[in-house]
């Protein structure tokens, strides 16, 4: 009788064992999930402090009456692209979305710092106090930006790492827990850019 009971008793702890870690391997990939989305908020929060800047920039640059307004218009359609851009609730899964994302962010970025670059030459615009509070906030957004989304590729890559361990690998294909898309840099960032003083 003892041997019946430890020849079932083996399978069972095993069982029980498997289970808790199975249990355990799910609670790690929903609180990994919940870190990537949590993290994208925050990514999704410092691009929209950047386009809530948008419109107070453009009213304080627009009081100049002989300042470019294409330049104005680009700025202002970039910053409706970015409006207009809707992505799933949580982090995004799919790499194209991602991309379509950043590519919006990106044109309303280069338009700003073409806005920023115009005004120079225009300085009763640069003297005034709201037109440098709202630079030094931009820059500030812009470094927050970095910083949000260096964040967001190190909680990816955690979870991207979880999702692949064992026992962890057999759970999430069954749940759907697909990898995460990282942030990456636009082609051709990795070449120094060309500065050309005009010699």
């Amino acid at each position: 009788m003892k041997k019946l009971l430890l020849l079932l008793g083996i399978p069972f702890v095993l069982l029980v064992i498997f289970v808790m870690m199975a249990v355990g391997s799910y609670n790690g990939l929903i609180g990994k999930s919940q870190a990537v989305d949590a993290q994208w908020a925050q990514v999704e929060n410092v691009y929209q402090r950047r386009a809530d800047l948008v419109p107070n920039l453009v009213a304080t640059v627009s009081g100049a009456a002989d300042f470019e307004k294409s330049t104005l218009m680009e700025v202002t359609n970039a910053r409706a692209k970015v409006g207009q851009m809707q992505l799933p609730a949580g982090a995004p899964t799919d790499a194209a979305q991602l991309a379509k994302f950043e590519a919006a962010q990106a044109q309303l970025g280069s338009s700003l710092s073409r806005l920023l670059v115009t005004v120079e030459r225009y300085p009763q615009i640069t003297a005034t106090a709201s037109f440098r509070d709202l630079q030094a906030q931009l820059e500030g957004t812009e470094n927050r930006i970095a910083v949000e989304r260096g964040k967001f590729n190190t909680v990816v890559q955690g979870y991207n790492v979880a999702i692949k361990r064992i026992p962890a690998v057999f759970i999430a294909g069954a749940l759907g827990y697909e990898t995460r898309t990282y942030f990456t840099a636009k082609p051709g960032a990795e070449e120094p850019p060309q500065i050309d003083f005009g010699n």
